[in-house]
């Protein structure tokens, strides 16, 4: 049981890495006229993918400010999301594996 919780935990960090980093290129990408968010599709895909990342991003946009215009925020989550899981990694798996066997 407990390899199962921190399997589920590890997966969902690195589902919203994925997920981060998608929205990142694919704001670049409709920047820079590369897609075009009037398809259909890629409206979606953008919205999607705002919903779901911007609750994790917005309270970091209130203390973190646009350098130049450029967004770092994304960075910033990307960094702590890889710092906790190699907290959890560390000190907190071992102990529930073993608790809950």
């Amino acid at each position: 049981m407990g390899y199962a919780i921190a399997w589920l935990i590890n997966t969902v960090i690195g589902l919203l890495i994925f997920l981060i980093i998608a929205q990142a290129i694919l704001s670049w990408l409709v920047a820079f006229n590369v897609v075009n968010v009037r398809n259909g599709f890629v409206y979606n895909v953008v919205r999607f993918l705002d919903r779901v990342t911007d609750p994790l991003l917005r309270p970091l946009r209130r203390f973190i400010p646009s350098f130049g215009g450029i967004d770092i925020t994304p960075v910033i989550l990307l960094l702590g999301l890889q710092f906790l899981r190699i907290v959890l990694e560390r000190s907190v798996y071992p102990p529930l594996i073993q608790a809950l066997g």
